[in-house]
């Protein structure tokens, strides 16, 4: 069954439109690459004579030799999560050969010459996400001797370890697409996304996207991390705050860990177990637990002692407005990414917005608050009124050019109309997730029934929340005032 899908008719006032967009977008700086507006044009198929898949986006097959994937969930009786499936040694991952077929000026199909990207491990990813049916993958490419085989998969910066996204909680399937690539627009990196139509063992799984994972990469790509396990010495590495539902050789200990008793826990992104040592591990847990104990300090502002020193405030600033522009709250606890540049300052880096803009099955999220600045680090930050005060100047910015209701509104039709025939072939294998049986959602009159409404809330939550935070961005001064923050600010020089 086809799900009629918003389009954009071609008129001079939406051709007007795109110009006016055109001039507010931020200048490109060369590195972003943005799929529905950069990707060159293909020349469409006048006719098939079967239902063959013909699609001008790649396509990513993945052949398991019909093993399942390992990674899904395993319920008790109260279908509560007791532990995941594995594969039949035992272990996380099974391999599988990836193939990718990506004509340059024609559409794509499942009979062209395909791209062979080699062996690959695959397993399910995420958290709650794994409950989903349209599961996410997590995909690395090795060698036949098992090392890392660094790909250019869709023609994104090579590396080994990839993310298949499949949108499923997110009836619009844009959302980390677009978040990434504004986030990407803004700071000085977020990871790269490429959209494409997904096969595995020969069944179509719908509209996925590629998104590169957090890590150091080779001549520039990704962060700028260097260690040198022989040495015991690094120059930068990345930390995730998360569940913590990881191996105890990837936990860190510092600082925070013991103190604010979060539920959360640190782990080591960069260097990966292949380049750890204990000596090393244990120098990365003293220098960071070095910064945190300094921002939790009576001289967290100090000039010559505090945090200053240690972060690019301006990587803090953009991370924050993001996500509390998306009402993204997992952020700051959860899918939280900090890393140490080869500069040796501490930046932020987004990850997730699948459930953003008011898309938690949980409850809604109130669309007139401010979260994030009481999160970790966030609380002690907006102490500080130069923060602050850099927050409420580079939203004022912001509003200027990609948190405007112009780009917006410009970006989710754009991103539309170019995936439009992917997302009605998505919905003929997964439009049965809009009716009311597989509601996800609280409360129940959250869930609709057609991808139009899913688009018009996602449009109605950032108008809503652009009002609010225009009329009240600077209220988080408040969170610096001198009679709130008197007793932190009595040690000096």
């Amino acid at each position: 069954m086809k799900y009629k899908i918003i389009g954009i008719s071609v008129t001079a006032l939406v051709l007007i439109t795109v110009l006016c967009i055109s001039f507010i977008m931020p200048e490109d700086n060369g590195t972003r690459y943005i799929e529905h507006i950069m990707a060159e044009e293909k020349t469409p198929c006048t006719s098939h004579t079967d239902d063959a898949l013909c699609t001008h986006l790649p396509i990513v097959s993945i052949n398991t030799n019909g093993l399942e994937i390992p990674g899904k969930p395993i319920y008790d009786e109260e279908y509560n999560v007791i532990d995941y499936t594995v594969a039949q040694d035992g272990t996380s991952t099974i391999k599988s050969t990836v193939n990718v077929v990506n004509n340059e000026k024609s559409y794509n199909h499942l009979t062209d010459n395909s791209t062979d990207m080699g062996t690959a491990l695959i397993r399910v990813r995420g958290h709650s996400s794994r409950r989903f049916e349209k599961a996410n993958y997590l995909i690395k490419f090795i060698n036949a001797d098992a090392t890392n085989n660094d790909q250019n998969f869709l023609s994104m910066d090579a590396h080994h370890e990839w993310a298949l996204h499949g949108p499923y909680l997110d009836k619009t399937l844009i959302r980390n697409y677009m978040w990434y690539n504004i986030a990407g627009e803004i700071m000085d990196y977020s990871p790269n996304v490429r959209f494409c139509e997904l096969i595995i063992n020969g069944e179509y799984r719908g509209l996925y996207l590629a998104i590169e994972m957090i890590t150091a990469g080779k001549e520039g790509a990704r962060l700028n991390l260097e260690v040198n396990k022989k040495d015991n010495t690094f120059s930068g590495y990345a930390l995730r705050l998360d569940w913590g539902d990881t191996t105890e050789d990837k936990k860190l200990y510092p600082f925070t860990n013991y103190t604010t008793r979060a539920k959360t826990q640190h782990e080591l992104v960069y260097p990966g177990t292949q380049n750890m040592t204990p000596e090393l591990k244990e120098a990365i847990k003293d220098e960071f637990s070095l910064f945190e104990k300094t921002l939790y300090s009576y001289d967290y502002n100090n000039e010559k002692y505090g945090y200053k020193n240690y972060i690019d405030i301006d990587s803090f600033v953009d991370y924050f407005l993001i996500n509390e522009f998306t009402c993204n709250y997992d952020a700051g606890s959860l899918s939280t990414y900090i890393y140490k540049d080869v500069d040796g300052k501490y930046r932020m880096c987004v990850w997730d917005f699948n459930s953003a803009c008011d898309m938690y099955q949980e409850d809604s999220m109130p669309i007139d608050d401010f979260k994030l600045n009481s999160s970790l680090y966030f609380q002690m930050l907006f102490m500080d009124n130069e923060f602050t005060d850099k927050v409420v100047k580079r939203y004022h910015e912001l509003r200027e050019t990609v948190f405007s209701e112009e780009y917006l509104m410009g970006f989710i039709d754009d991103t539309i109309e170019y995936l439009k025939p992917a997302i009605e072939r998505n919905y003929d294998k997964w439009g049965y997730t809009l009716s009311a049986e597989y509601d996800l959602l609280h409360p129940s009159e959250r869930n609709l029934r057609t991808y139009e409404e899913y688009i018009g809330q996602l449009k109605d939550f950032i108008r809503k929340r652009i009002d609010f935070m225009d009329e009240n961005i600077e209220s988080l001064k408040q969170y610096s005032a001198e009679s709130r923050t008197k007793k932190y600010n009595e040690v000096s020089d």
